[in-house]
């Protein structure tokens, strides 16, 4: 049958009359079987079109409307119709958030995950979207589809499949173009599924190697990327972020013999070029979480690898020639967003970080990286620490030419800056009149302050006025 001039193309209440009417044929057709394959794949191609807007498309998103594609999308023989039928669910679930719970209701959560298990991009990409946009919101059992249709061993499985392309040689010639799309949802997908099954992470240990391998496998991005954690470097640090690292399968594949730091190697670059490429307030939301990932392998990582991590983020003495945080180097640019106020959760998984390369000893923490920067995170987290402490002695690493090792060039405790590089003030010292002109303006900085209200404050001006430790100038001065 030829498609109508108008195929895709009515808006308004003529919309309107004709998603009524063709949704109706496929709910017809679920008991009849009155379509022919060709008529029934065709209107399920003007419903995506039509389903693109929801603007005079309501009967897509009804409760009926979801009932009557879910049954094509998961009970027709059809590769094409359930294909076809799945788009649409796809678009309706992104566009209109009441969806997710309709399509949950219908209880086709179950046949979705079975249906997971087939062993193709195409199908992986449009069951997985599906699945990851029903997280949000519904109540959807999760633990069910686990245990009871092997959810996380479907996702698994394609894990598997991408990373045996992705480490193969001649993967640039045996692609499906759905690939990296599909390889994209999976790995969203195992992110939310493991976040909101925190009981059930065991049976996503069969996945951990596989992440691996697409991390490694994976050519990196060039230095001159805007977006460094693009897909699907992005969605594959975020899929180990609630994945137990800890167990013997994990460790042999995060460290292995062959290369122990080879995985840690390649988080510390992609964290290189991150760092710089993205600004506020993409910092927050795209780079924290290889920040953390980069944490979670420190605190599990043999002895060697965490001595090859801290040799790579611990401040290098060409860090030390200036403040901490001034120089243009991983270090310098991590230290920088560790006060960043736009990008704060950065800050504290950065601070965090710096904490477990200095062993969780304040001490050493407070070396390493100045009082200045360390001091916040030790109050935040009721470590005790006292500025006395700042004069006693120790050793303060640094990252040499041969590697990590102790220092004893002298540091300010507060900047983590060499003495001896410290540009001394040229500015010449205040006169007396100065001082009381400062001391004025302080004085009624101060009372504007505590006119506002806002914080009882005690003006220091008035109080060593008070104590007798302010002294006039005589008027010939």
């Amino acid at each position: 049958m030829a498609q109508s001039a108008f195929f895709g193309r009515l808006t308004g209440p003529a919309k309107l009359d004709a998603v009524k009417q063709l949704l109706g044929s496929l709910t017809e057709d679920l008991e009849t079987s009155s379509l022919t394959p060709q008529r029934r794949e065709s209107i399920l191609e003007e419903l995506k079109i039509y389903g693109r807007d929801p603007n005079c498309a309501d009967p897509i998103f009804t409760k009926e409307g979801i009932k009557t594609l879910v049954r094509h999308a998961f009970d027709s023989t059809s590769v094409n119709t359930s294909r076809g039928a799945l788009r649409i669910l796809c678009n309706a679930l992104l566009l209109e958030p009441e969806t997710r719970q309709r399509f949950v209701d219908t209880g086709y959560a179950a046949k979705a995950s079975e249906k997971l298990k087939e062993d193709n991009s195409d199908d992986e990409f449009l069951v997985a979207r599906l699945l990851l946009i029903s997280t949000y919101n519904t109540n959807i059992d999760l633990p069910k589809l686990i245990t009871q249709h092997g959810l996380a061993d479907s996702i698994a499985n394609h894990l598997a499949r991408h990373a045996k392309r992705l480490s193969s040689a001649n993967r640039s010639t045996t692609a499906n173009p759905m690939d990296p799309m599909a390889l994209e949802e999976t790995l969203k997908l195992t992110f939310n599924v493991s976040q909101f099954s925190p009981n059930h992470l065991a049976s996503f240990e069969p996945a951990i190697p596989h992440i691996i391998t697409i991390l490694c496998s994976l050519d990196l991005p060039s230095p001159h990327t805007k977006t460094p954690l693009g897909p699907p470097f992005g969605p594959a640090v975020n899929a180990v972020l609630n994945l137990d690292l800890s167990t013997p399968t994990a460790k042999e594949y995060l460290y292995p013999d062959s290369s122990p730091s080879s995985f840690s190697d390649r988080l510390i670059k992609l964290l290189s070029l991150s760092i710089k490429a993205y600004k506020n307030p993409d910092l927050e939301q795209i780079v924290t979480p290889l920040v953390c990932a980069l944490s979670m392998v420190y605190e599990h990582a043999p002895a060697s690898v965490k001595q090859s991590i801290k040799s790579a983020l611990l401040p290098t003495e060409k860090d030390r020639e200036d403040a901490l945080g001034k120089a243009d180097t991983l270090q310098g640019h991590l230290l920088k967003n560790w006060s960043n106020p736009e990008a704060p959760e950065l800050g504290k998984a950065i601070a965090h970080l710096y904490f477990d390369l200095s062993n969780r000893d304040p001490h050493k923490f407070v070396k390493n990286v100045g009082y200045g920067y360390a001091s916040g995170f030790l109050f935040q987290n009721n470590i005790s620490f006292t500025p006395e402490e700042l004069n006693k002695g120790g050793e303060t690493e640094v990252e040499g030419e041969d590697g990590v090792r102790e220092i004893k060039r002298p540091i300010n405790p507060i900047t983590g800056q060499f003495l001896d590089t410290e540009r001394v003030s040229e500015l010449p010292e205040m006169t007396d009149e100065e001082k009381e002109r400062e001391a004025e303006r302080l004085f009624v900085l101060f009372e504007r302050l505590k006119q506002t209200g806002i914080i009882d404050v005690q003006n220091p001006v008035e109080q060593a006025m008070r104590e007798g430790r302010f002294e006039e100038l005589p008027d010939d001065k």
